[in-house]
């Protein structure tokens, strides 16, 4: 399987959904960053748009692969797509996340519809509803994602892709861990917080409860996500 996850605009959680919801239930795939800024994971490999005739070339050679492609290079990234003529079938999947701001739902919606322009057809262009609040009305806060859909209906709509705000993510960055790090971390952090001889080692020991608490949660979310998107 193939994706790449891609919008016009920033801050929308493409590369929160390419480390940590597809690549991780993704094990044999390449990762591959399409940005100019080095704003992601430094273990990822990294290429700009312009780069995009050595990308399709890469992709042609590997089974499976997430490509995520930063909102500084989006442009470059879909001219050239069109260039190289068909290039687009190498993909299996095109995931636009979306998060409920006026001008990102915007952006989104422009996205799709480039997308669309491009012939990519709609059971491959799938929508993530990002950031969302355990409380918050989905159908309601996305309407024109719901309206657009309902018109055109030149892409995939599943109201079950949705990935849920959590702290977690920014503190993953901060610690430089993953989810399964976090699980599969055998450490006693409580027995730690007991022995903890500094305010330091207290504080550490809470974050990392805390932290895995949290990535339970997640880790459940986003296999919900990742089955609601690629139907895996």
């Amino acid at each position: 399987m193939k994706l790449v996850t891609i919008n016009f605009s920033g801050n929308n959680g493409k590369t929160t959904l390419a480390d940590h919801c597809f690549s991780p239930r993704m094990p044999d795939a390449i990762h591959i960053s399409v940005e100019t800024i080095n704003a992601g994971n430094e273990e990822v490999d990294k290429v700009r748009g312009k780069d995009y005739g050595l990308l399709q070339e890469e992709l042609m050679m590997a089974d499976s692969a997430v490509i995520d492609v930063g909102a500084s290079n989006i442009e470059d990234f879909m001219k050239l797509m069109k260039q190289y003529t068909g290039s687009h079938e190498e993909f299996d999947f095109f995931i636009v996340p979306a998060v409920k701001e006026h001008k990102q739902l915007e952006d989104t919606l422009a996205t799709i519809q480039a997308l669309s322009a491009l012939g990519i057809p709609a059971k491959k262009i799938r929508v993530v509803f990002n950031k969302v609040e355990v409380d918050d009305d989905v159908e309601q806060d996305f309407y024109p994602i719901f309206a657009l859909h309902q018109q055109a209906k030149n892409f995939t709509l599943n109201p079950k892709a949705v990935l849920y705000s959590s702290e977690l993510f920014k503190q993953l960055r901060a610690f430089k861990k993953t989810i399964p790090d976090l699980l599969n971390d055998q450490t006693d952090w409580r027995k730690k917080l007991k022995e903890a001889q500094s305010q330091e080692e207290k504080e550490m020991a809470v974050k990392m409860i805390s932290m895995r608490r949290l990535a339970t949660s997640a880790q459940e979310n986003l296999d919900t996500v990742f089955k609601a998107v690629t139907g895996k």
